[in-house]
């Protein structure tokens, strides 16, 4: 079959969970036989343009630089492409793209849609823009000849607000043990650290990790990898949260020395709270890392009892006093999400693309798809406060 993957920025994967996805599961297809065609946004000021990666043969094409346009102008570039070449099944990542499937289906080109997590929860959108994901939601589910959930709890979402099918397909967890030596290039040890690894916005909850971690005991550095392309404020709210055990290291491009401080840390830090199953999640659970999440159906559906989750700050301080008091049970906790880890497996995840490509391609799906609309709910009152697990924060609770 010839298959194209679109919407995302490529590969080589260097940015995030689809990019990642598309790369091994672009490689496996092609590794299979299949003609994989990826749709690559054009990087400003490369030189060089590779025709082909993994197997998988590369279409540049340029995009707004525009954070609001960037993802909707490259995908209608590639979409006017692929539309004039012949393809059997077509994957679109990330439900914003949304309103271009219609150009898609009038090409008679079979398409699945990846609708990633609930994007319109993220601060970074202003009402205008959640309101606009919304809007993608219900047209992804209108316009796609299948759906693709990479978590239950994303899946469960369209099922009560649509009453649409999905197929469930995850993300795979690559198990991973380097040894420890680069570690002397950051200045720390195995062991002798926390780690967090994230975005700086609101929804991956940076800020309550580093406000939990000043006000705790820890005797060990917290360090943290990331950046906030978007969010100057945010940053600057982090940084005044820290206090002199706090290491920023910025972004970390290098994934070698990322999987070596993954592996090499007494705790990994994962507050994440929107986005389905997520990547670093699960490289942090092939390391064998000791994780402390944000308490979210995703989360504790990727980690079961290898976990442990806190909802506010103040949950903070008595985990990381556990996991430096009892450095035996964090590392049973690590053996068991490596144990975990074994459950995401990059094969058998190209394996249901394949075959969701197969289906498609015979159009084995239903010829009526659900409407879009959304479920009508009881309307409900305010938020009621009510005391979070753990912790000295309050959580709210919707009460109709």
């Amino acid at each position: 079959m010839r298959i194209a993957l679109v919407g995302t920025r490529g590969v080589p994967a260097a940015y995030g969970g689809f990019e990642t996805a598309v790369e091994e599961v672009g490689r496996r297809l092609a590794d299979s036989g299949h003609d994989v065609v990826v749709y690559c946004r054009t990087t400003p000021g490369a030189t060089e343009q590779p025709a082909t990666h993994l197997g998988m043969r590369l279409v540049h094409l340029p995009a707004a630089r525009k954070r609001a346009l960037e993802t909707l102008s490259h995908t209608a570039l590639s979409v006017g492409h692929l539309v004039t070449h012949r393809t059997d099944a077509a994957f679109v990542f990330n439900a914003a793209n949304a309103p271009l499937l219609p150009v898609i289906r009038a090409a008679r080109i079979p398409v699945a849609t990846h609708v990633d997590g609930l994007e319109w929860k993220r601060t970074k959108w202003s009402g205008t823009g959640q309101k606009y994901y919304r809007m993608a939601e219900s047209l992804a589910v209108r316009w796609s000849d299948a759906l693709i959930a990479d978590a239950q709890g994303i899946a469960d979402y369209y099922t009560e607000e649509f009453g649409a099918p999905t197929d469930l397909i995850t993300y795979g967890a690559p198990v991973i043990d380097p040894p420890a030596d680069r570690l002397a290039e950051v200045g720390l040890t195995a062991r002798g650290y926390h780690l967090v690894v994230a975005r700086f916005e609101p929804e991956n909850h940076v800020a309550e990790i580093v406000e939990g971690y000043t006000a705790s005991g820890a005797t060990q550095p917290l360090v943290v990898v990331g950046s906030a392309p978007y969010s100057d404020e945010y940053t600057a709210r982090v940084h005044g949260l820290a206090d002199g055990r706090v290491r920023f290291l910025g972004g970390v491009w290098d994934q070698e020395l990322l999987d070596v401080l993954y592996a090499h840390a007494t705790t990994y830090l994962h507050g994440h709270s929107v986005g389905g199953t997520n990547p670093s999640l699960l490289r942090a659970l092939g390391a064998g890392a000791t994780v402390l999440a944000f308490d979210v159906s995703f989360n504790r559906e990727v980690l079961g009892v290898a976990g442990r989750f806190f909802a506010t700050a103040g949950d903070i301080p008595a985990l990381l006093a556990r996991a430096e008091d009892d450095p035996a049970n964090a590392r049973k906790r690590g053996a068991q999400a490596r144990e975990r880890a074994a459950a995401y497996d990059w094969d058998d995840v190209a394996a249901r693309y394949a075959d969701l490509a197969r289906r498609l391609a015979a159009r084995e799906f239903p010829r009526r798809r659900p409407a879009g609309r959304r479920a009508t709910r009881p309307e409900t009152t305010a938020p009621v406060p009510e005391p979070a697990r753990g912790g000295s924060g309050t959580r709210l609770r919707p009460v109709a």
